[in-house]
């Protein structure tokens, strides 16, 4: 995916697969047709896709859990990272394939970005995608009760927000507790919006943007990932939330990934042994039993 320039630091090589080097390649050299391509080999399309927002003209894509179910599966909605000025969901089409091999109903949906909306544009989109999943998950199989927010990157920043900050379900009759629980992966929650201007506006305004501003014990569960060398999103961050959320007694999971850079969630979602960690860490903190 476009990496992020959230913390302009000197780029840094990662020893990640030949797919990795690949897609990595494609998409620093600006062509992301050909990298987001290289990570969709073999990825099944979407079972559906909906839209959600009619009035911003807003979609989203279903993908059904892979294998026998034997009742309502758990829904995670995925939200991507891109800046808040790229992205769309059919680049991530092997994030809702690989979270469908986990035996839930995937979810991966678009929100506006910079310059359609500013902040808080693309949190009120995510919060009705996020409405729409928890009213139409049990048409497609999963179970709305068990719905969890998951991002990366700046789509980590728009999941966080929707967990801490109260305001963008409250138009849904949703609170952040009937979330089954946020997954962040790279994610920004404190960060340096100097130089984002155009996206977050007045500096008035930026406290809005930081999920630490609005721990305060209504919190779902989270899993927070992050690698220990991301040179994008600094990985204190990631910290800082969990030591928010633990002081206020929220249950909190935090994975580090060693040496590991800003898209390694990524690809190891794509490539599960580049982080063996990761999917098992995500499978648990679901409450889904351990794959043999």
């Amino acid at each position: 995916m476009p990496t992020p320039a959230i913390h302009p630091r000197r780029p840094r090589a990662f020893p990640f697969a030949a797919f990795a080097i690949a897609w990595l390649a494609g998409l620093l050299a600006g062509c992301q047709s050909t990298g987001f391509g290289i990570a969709n080999v073999g990825a099944s399309a979407p079972a559906s896709s909906v839209i959600y927002d009619r009035q911003h003209g807003l979609a989203l894509d279903v993908y059904r859990p892979v294998g026998a179910t034997t009742g309502p599966v758990p829904v995670v909605i995925f939200f991507y990272g891109g800046n808040w000025k790229q992205g769309h969901r059919a680049q991530y089409r092997f994030i809702g394939h690989r979270l469908a091999q986990q035996g839930v109903l995937a979810i991966v949906a678009d929100y506006r970005t910079f310059p359609r909306t500013t902040f808080p544009g693309f949190v009120e989109d995510g919060a009705r995608a996020v409405a729409w999943a928890r009213a139409h998950a049990a048409d497609h199989g999963g179970d709305p009760q068990r719905l969890f927010v998951a991002g990366h990157s700046a789509g980590a920043q728009i999941a966080a927000l929707i967990g801490t900050d109260a305001r963008y379900l409250a138009p849904h009759g949703l609170r952040p507790r009937d979330l089954a629980g946020v997954i962040g992966l790279s994610g920004p929650y404190d960060f340096e919006i100097a130089g984002y201007e155009d996206v977050f506006g007045p500096e008035a305004q930026w406290p809005r943007a930081q999920a630490v501003n609005f721990v305060d014990g209504d919190e779902p569960p989270f899993l927070l990932v992050h690698g220990t060398a991301d040179m994008t999103v600094e990985a204190k961050d990631s910290r800082e939330l969990a030591e928010k959320l633990r002081g206020v007694g929220v249950e909190t999971t935090l994975v580090w990934l060693p040496e590991a850079g800003h898209l390694a969630p990524l690809v190891a979602l794509r490539v599960p042994g580049r982080q063996p960690a990761l999917l098992p860490a995500i499978r648990a903190f679901m409450h889904l039993p351990a794959k043999p």
